[in-house]
């Protein structure tokens, strides 16, 4: 069996004989662990002489529990290094703590766990997925610990102060995150549906009209545009099963004739497209991942942008860091998006802070890449920063808010976004959910040069729809008008450039 001694610094350090690994807990000679090979099934047996307690839970002086390994013949499902990740979590309890006295005007939320990566990403990810806003962070994984605080408020900016849901709060992060069930479930009851396209006007029209048209109802989806790049994912049913759909020829003519329409135009890039019945993942954290992938990073030569962000990547040689730095405007789930982004691009956070004040976000982290090495080139300096403002920007709120509540129906949004390409309005975001048979939608919406909306146009919309049917979010007449840059200011909404060679005809192509 080969089972390679860990780095000086981790947590805990093996060596083997043929059939027995011996683990030393950090410096404690007094503590053994015995993990004994039967098959594929690991023994594991920790010998404390001092009878003491480790992280204020009393151990006897002998503790085994067994896990299946991967390691030994195939059939199990955990590699070594994930036996012995278990072992140090199940003597060291993650452990979560939620204090609402020492701040006045946050609720403190303090996480201690044995590190591992991608740890620090789903923990974020839970508080963003309970709507909780972040806005203090304090992070410390160097030296096998996950050591985190978080000050948080809810969406009016208040302390959370009802009981239920700070337990609530607490249950979720230490099953979910800290244990790392947070991620990729299995999924019967929908399909879905991945696109990367380039990004057009009526490109989503003609998607849905296509869902519609071979019977799928749109159940949740999430549409992101971004530097004339376009993501989505689309849980779909079969209107006549109500559940995933199944038929292979169903699926075959689904994936045919929506290649066909994201083929239109796709001028410079080659569009992507996966259909699954089998696994659900975390949207947003996907639609990071599906952007990267795409590379909306990079920029076209015929489309000029002034980042309104400011990215800086700087070198830590004493500590064998580098520091990256950002500023820019606050918005809800800010720090998600910059975690995915520095995940993406395989990145890990070994400390790091982030503060707002006055709609102005500050982050700062020192990172080191996956291989242990800081950024080294100028190239790779200089990606860093074009990936980390990208994350910020492909998702922020720009155009005039539409909310859409009404009765859900087979081919709504057909209808509704056959309307918005109708009238010259461009999707730049939106937002599709549906809950005991009603739809609740949100949609971000310019005109087609990326510019805000001609309020009459927005009436007559609201009059082909219905008033009470689609709602204006905000100041029609105020809506996102786009400021001019000065010397030393940012800038906190963006100009969709589009284009000037892409033809904007309206194509149908499919049959």
């Amino acid at each position: 069996m080969d089972c390679q001694p860990r780095d000086s610094n981790s947590h805990s350090r093996v060596r083997t004989t043929d059939t027995t690994i011996y683990l030393t807990l950090g410096n404690k000679e007094s503590s053994l662990a015995a993990l004994t090979v039967t098959g594929n099934i690991v023994n594991i047996t920790v010998t404390l002489t001092n009878h003491s307690s480790i992280r204020h839970k009393t151990v006897a002086p002998y503790v085994s529990f067994s896990v299946e390994s991967g390691f030994s013949g195939g059939l199990g499902l955990l590699s070594m290094e994930d036996v012995i990740e278990k072992f140090i979590s199940r003597l060291n309890p993650p452990r979560v703590v939620i204090d609402n006295e020492s701040c006045e005007n946050a609720t403190i939320i303090e996480l201690v766990s044995a590190s591992k990566h991608g740890t620090l990403l789903e923990v974020v990810q839970v508080l963003a997925d309970l709507n909780l806003i972040i806005t203090k962070a304090y992070i410390s994984s160097d030296g096998g610990w996950f050591m985190d605080v978080f000050n948080v408020t809810d969406c009016d900016g208040n302390k959370i102060r009802d009981e239920g849901f700070l337990n609530y709060i607490q249950k979720t992060l230490e099953t979910d995150a800290l244990r790392g069930l947070n991620g990729v479930m299995p999924c019967k009851e929908h399909t879905s549906i991945e696109l990367t396209s380039t990004d057009r006007p009526g490109l989503f029209s003609e998607v849905f009209a296509v869902l519609t048209d071979l019977g799928c109802n749109v159940v949740n989806s999430e549409i992101w545009a971004y530097n004339s790049r376009a993501a989505a994912i689309i849980y779909v049913t079969d209107k006549s099963s109500g559940g995933a759909i199944e038929d292979p020829k169903q699926l075959s003519m689904m994936n045919e004739l929506l290649c066909n329409v994201l083929k239109v135009n796709s001028n410079f890039k080659t569009p992507r497209m996966t259909i699954s019945s089998s696994r659900l993942m975390h949207t947003q954290r996907r639609l990071h991942q599906m952007m990267f992938a795409d590379r909306d990073f990079e920029r076209l030569e015929s489309v000029k942008h002034s980042s309104r962000n400011h990215v800086c990547v700087l070198d830590c040689n004493d500590r064998d860091y580098t520091v990256v730095t950002v500023r820019s405007k606050d918005r809800p789930k800010l720090l998600f998006d910059t975690l995915c982004s520095l995940a993406d691009m395989q990145y890990v956070v070994f400390h790091g802070t982030a503060n707002t004040e006055r709609m102005e976000a500050y982050q700062e982290y020192y990172i080191r890449h996956m291989d242990g090495l800081p950024v080294s080139s100028e190239a790779e300096r200089q990606r860093v920063i074009e990936c980390l403002e990208a994350a910020i920007e492909r998702r922020a709120s720009e155009g005039l808010e539409l909310e859409l509540c009404t009765d859900d129906r087979l081919g709504l949004l057909s209808d509704i976004t056959r309307i918005f390409r109708e009238n010259g309005l461009c999707i730049r975001q939106a937002e599709i959910s549906t809950t005991g048979g009603k739809a609740k939608d949100t949609f971000f919406v310019t005109d087609v040069s990326g510019k805000h909306v001609d309020p009459k146009i927005i009436g007559l919309i609201r009059q082909q729809i219905g008033q009470n049917i689609l709602q204006v979010k905000g100041n029609l007449n105020m809506s996102q008008k786009l400021p001019q840059e000065t010397a030393g200011s940012f800038l906190f909404t963006y100009l969709f450039k589009s284009l000037s060679s892409q033809n904007f005809g309206l194509i149908k192509s499919y049959p």
